[in-house]
Formats: structure tokens, C-alpha cells, sequence
């Protein structure tokens, strides 16, 4: 029987996560088989478990290859599936990324792509442009993921590096239809955001990419200097007529996934308040913001929200936005009594590490000085990872096979738990 808010907050991860598997939500949405081939490419953390539930459901016959993470892999009988590196890329991902390309170039009108996206495609659709190296990519994505930039400005650069994403793969798919299946971890799920657009016209420019560079203070390798002034293959716009059969349909997002949520909080008698699926900025100071907010909530209230929270990384420790919003969260609070929170990033995996997120109890600081923990250090050195790995307070989920982004749980309990 569940009934201690540890386990109410757990059950409405779950459920969170549940919402968005592909089993449930790609079957609805597959496209007739055309009268030529169906090959079926893509990229995410989620793209084997959507590969295979294509396998399971798709009324034709079927071949192609989509590129996952390392660990997200799920058997297919006859969609290949790689496993790449995830948030650097990889020379597997690079490879992978050239023959989806040669895939699509090779198609005809009779024939149909069935392009399968999710969070995590940017890092595993890693094909560099002309001119370009891997190196230079892993560079420019290791500086841009510790500066600070959001997701849209990350992937805005991305696109500009590469000879697949922005729009790039659907114009190679050029005059077979396309139809994408997306499940997002975008805050306001756009399409073009989303794993960078492969298949969607790009709206952003060689001028946006420097800019966000010249934002950031980073220095490139001097190829990349020299590719993004010269700017001499703009990513395809909308009005392209190479993406006009390009058909897109959003099958997951983080709104339906808080939505599941919310239902498993009213089912235990809870008030249920979503703040938003889409808030983004510094997980630290969305912590102390939300903090502020618990604090005025009546018993029996929940908190809901999703988005993506980032990290400027100051220091060398391990946590990932997730880990890092709980400890800021636990801090803001000060062992206020009653109070339970979760964040988990969707996906299973917090930033790099091997836990999803973490949870914070009433007592999670006493518990800290009890044990000789310095909250404040940790935080200062974005070493939440080592907080609440010494608390046994870290959620542990593996690889869900599926990504609709942070998910984040306040609940504030009556005082009987």
C-alpha cells in the first residue's frame, strides 16, 4: 500500500515517465505503407523503444536504422539500432548519422521515411559539415553545455555545424514523404528545437549561431570561426520545397506527462497545482523560486513542473540539473516541516551520472549535518550527485526508453506522514 509521500512522489515519476513510452503512444500515430519501401531512421534516447514499437505495429515491410544512447538500446528484429554518445558526441554516432543520410538520399516518391525523434537526437546525430571534424563539434558541445546557454541556443549552433540536422535529412529525403514521430523534451515543443530539427525547415541563421557563441564568450576551434562566417550552406527554411511532403506529428510531450502525474496526486487526496511543462534558467535559482512557493501552499498541495533547468558549472563535482535543483530546493526550504520534493529528468539519466534525480525530505539537512555533509559546499562545487548519494536519498531508475524532460514534484504533506 503507498501511502508515505517517498513513495506518492516516486509513483508520480513513474507515472510521468509511463505517459511518454513509446509502447502507448506510437501505434496511433503510424502512416499507411506507401506503395515503394519504408525505411525508418531517427535519433534519441528513445528511438529503439519507438524503433521497436514500430516493428510491432506497422502493417508493411520495414528496414532502416536509428542511433540511440549508450545503454538505451531495446532488441529489434529489422530496424538496425546503434548506440552512440550522448551529451558528446562520438565517432559511433558520427558514423551512424553518414549512413542515415546515405539511407535517405536513396529514396524515390513511391517510397516512405518514417523518421523517429527524441530528446538526445543533437548529440547522436553528430555528422559534422564539410570542413569540419568531430573534435570540432566535441569542443564547441563541451563548452556550450557548462556555459549556461539554453537548449534553443545550444541547438541553434548545432544546426550550423552539421550536415544532417536543421532540416538537412528531410531535404535529403527529397521526394519521398516524410513523417516524423517526436516525442519532445523541448520547453514549448518546438519541432525545430527538438533533437535539433532534423526534418523541420530551420528558422535560425549562421549570424544567430556566432552570436550565441559571442553571447557565451566561447572560443571555437578556428574551423568553426571560419565555417560559421563564411556561412556558405544555410540549413533549408521554411518554404523550402524539399520539406513541403514532410508531415510531423508531436506523439509525447511533457504537459500530458505532468497531466498523468497530477492524477496520482488527486488520487491520494492531493491539490494538484502544474506551475508550467515549459520553465527554464538556473536550476539553483528556479529551486529558491519554488521554495518560496511551498512555503505558502496550504497542506495537501502538490507542485508540478516540467522544462529543463541548466547548470553553469563553476566547479568539478557530479550532478546533473536535476540533483542539483534538490539540493538548492532543500537548502531554500531549511528542514521546513512537512515538506517532500522529487526532480528527476525523464529519461532516467540526471546530466551524466546514473541516477535520474534525487528527493528531499523534511529532515534532509539535519540528516546532512548528521553525517558530516556541508550542503552549501556541495552546491558551490555542483557536487549534489555526492550530497545525496551519501543521504541514500538518490533516485535510481536506469534508462526509462523514453525523454519528455524534468520532471518536478512539491508536495506538502498535513503533518501525518
Amino acid at each position: 500500500m503507498i501511502k508515505t509521500p517517498r513513495q506518492i512522489l516516486r509513483k508520480m515519476f513513474d507515472a510521468a515517465v509511463d505517459a511518454a513510452q513509446p509502447v502507448h503512444c506510437v501505434p496511433q500515430y503510424l502512416p499507411s505503407p506507401p506503395r515503394g519501401r519504408t525505411i525508418v531512421i531517427g535519433a534519441g534516447k528513445a528511438s529503439s523503444a519507438m524503433a521497436r514499437a514500430v516493428e510491432e505495429n506497422f502493417s508493411g515491410p520495414i528496414e532502416g536504422l536509428v542511433v540511440s544512447r549508450y545503454g538505451h538500446l531495446v532488441q529489434t528484429q529489422k530496424i538496425e539500432v546503434v548506440e552512440a554518445s550522448h551529451p558528446i558526441p562520438d565517432r559511433a554516432g558520427a558514423d551512424a548519422s553518414r549512413r542515415i543520410l546515405d539511407l535517405a538520399n536513396g529514396l524515390s516518391e513511391d517510397d516512405l521515411a518514417l523518421c523517429l525523434i527524441s530528446g538526445g537526437g543533437s548529440a547522436l546525430l553528430s555528422l559534422p559539415d564539410q570542413g569540419l571534424t568531430l573534435d570540432d563539434k566535441q569542443q564547441v558541445t563541451t563548452a556550450l553545455l557548462r556555459s549556461g546557454a539554453n537548449i534553443s541556443e545550444i541547438n541553434c549552433v548545432r544546426k550550423h555545424l552539421s550536415a544532417i540536422k536543421g532540416g538537412r535529412l528531410a531535404a535529403a529525403c527529397h521526394p519521398a514523404p516524410v513523417v516524423t514521430l517526436s516525442i519532445s523534451d523541448v520547453s514549448g515543443d518546438d519541432p525545430a528545437v527538438i533533437a535539433s530539427g532534423p526534418t523541420i525547415p530551420d528558422p535560425t541563421t549562421f549570424a544567430e549561431a556566432r552570436g550565441v557563441l559571442n553571447k557565451y564568450a566561447i572560443e571555437p576551434p578556428a574551423s568553426i570561426v571560419t565555417h560559421l562566417r563564411e556561412a556558405k550552406r544555410e540549413s533549408p527554411k521554411p518554404g523550402d520545397e524539399r520539406l513541403a511532403n514532410a508531415d510531423y506529428k508531436l506523439i509525447a510531450a511533457p504537459a500530458a506527462s505532468l497531466e498523468s502525474a497530477k492524477k496520482v496526486g488527486e488520487m491520494f487526496g492531493y491539490e494538484v497545482r502544474i506551475l508550467g511543462d515549459n520553465l527554464e534558467g538556473e536550476a539553483r535559482e528556479m529551486a529558491r523560486e519554488h521554495a518560496t512557493i511551498a512555503k505558502k501552499c496550504p497542506p495537501g498541495t502538490v507542485l508540478l513542473s516540467g522544462g529543463e533547468a541548466t547548470v553553469t558549472v563553476a566547479g568539478n563535482g557530479r550532478g546533473g540539473p536535476n540533483a542539483e535543483y534538490a539540493l538548492a530546493l532543500a537548502l531554500a526550504l531549511n528542514d521546513e516541516e512537512n515538506i517532500w520534493a522529487i526532480a528527476c529528468d525523464t529519461d532516467g539519466i540526471d546530466g551524466t551520472e546514473d541516477n535520474a534525480g534525487a528527493l528531499v525530505a523534511p529532515d534532509t539537512l539535519v540528516r546532512a549535518t548528521a553525517c558530516g555533509e556541508d550542503g552549501i559546499r556541495r552546491l558551490a562545487c555542483n557536487d549534489a550527485y555526492g550530497f545525496f548519494e551519501s543521504l541514500g536519498d538518490l533516485v535510481v531508475s536506469g534508462p526509462t526508453l523514453t525523454n519528455v524532460n524534468d520532471f518536478r514534484a512539491i508536495l506538502v504533506t498535513d503533518g501525518h506522514h
